[in-house]
């Protein structure tokens, strides 16, 4: 029997709650209307006090890393776990629509292929609050060179992204690989190439013709890319810099899908135009 009929023939709560087997003070909430039979009472969303921040970080840089927001916020007090906060971004819509990066489905797509030994990609990845004593400033910027086929990669620190830097690093980086390959692969960064055409500028072909390497420019439509091959440099480049000793907080081997952020002082933002995990 229902409890508002029971309640309407003059049974106290007590009474009904030991009728029903239930706790009275479940009866009195369906009394009062503050619940409703056969629906689980809804926990609070933990994200929404932190939707306005979300919005507004999206809003100012749509291709920012959904790692690198969770961090923020987890700064800022959030306790839910990674996977229910990209959730929360994919179920409040937060951030914008962004037609080069939107879904491929029922478009052409480029291909890229990557020969053995033929080709170093190179990526900046900007670490922002980094330690002091890499005497970096606020933000450092790692340059993160990888061969395509086989993983194997090597970084440079940097003060800046700019043509002068980029050609220090690039230097430093290939020493380390022990030599260059014979193409190098940027995506459109402004210091190699003109954003609206891909065409490599000038100066950037005169630092390539030293080194005796040809340049290949990504296309501007996000190409279907093996990221087994090229994430992984850029992941475990993430991970040195966040130091050994945070490497709890990270996914451990490195995967295609990460499913934990690293939760170190210098969080890292992908700067380049090519595929985004989200």
């Amino acid at each position: 029997m229902d409890a508002h009929a029971l309640r309407r023939q003059g049974w106290t709560i007590s009474a009904i709650a030991r009728h029903m087997g239930r706790d009275r003070k479940t009866i009195r909430a369906h009394l009062n209307g503050a619940r409703t039979a056969g629906q689980r009472r809804q926990a609070p969303d933990a994200f929404v006090p932190f939707l306005p921040y979300c919005r507004q970080r999206l809003a100012d840089d749509p291709h920012l890393w959904a790692s690198t927001l969770f961090v923020e916020v987890m700064a800022l007090g959030y306790r839910g776990a990674y996977s229910t906060f990209t959730r929360a971004l994919r179920r409040y819509q937060v951030r914008p629509h962004c037609e080069p990066w939107h879904a491929s489905t029922g478009r052409n797509v480029a291909v890229i292929a990557h020969p053995p030994g033929e080709e170093i990609q190179f990526d900046w990845l900007e670490l922002p609050g980094p330690p002091q004593e890499w005497g970096v400033g606020e933000h450092a910027h790692l340059l993160v060179g990888a061969l395509a086929h086989s993983g194997r990669w090597r970084a440079a620190l940097s003060d800046s992204e700019d043509f002068p830097h980029l050609v220090q690093a690039l230097d430093d980086v290939m020493r380390k690989l022990g030599g260059t390959a014979r193409r190098w692969r940027f995506d459109r960064m402004a210091t190699v190439c003109y954003l609206s055409s891909g065409q490599m500028t000038s100066a950037f072909g005169g630092v390539a013709k030293y080194y005796g390497a040809g340049v290949d420019i990504c296309p501007p439509r996000r190409g279907n890319r093996r990221r087994g091959r090229e994430g992984q440099p850029l992941r475990c480049a993430t991970l040195v810099a966040h130091g050994p000793g945070r490497a709890e907080h990270h996914p451990g081997p490195v995967r295609r899908r990460q499913t934990r952020s690293p939760h170190g002082r210098a969080t890292a933002t992908h700067r380049r135009s090519g595929h985004h995990r989200r």
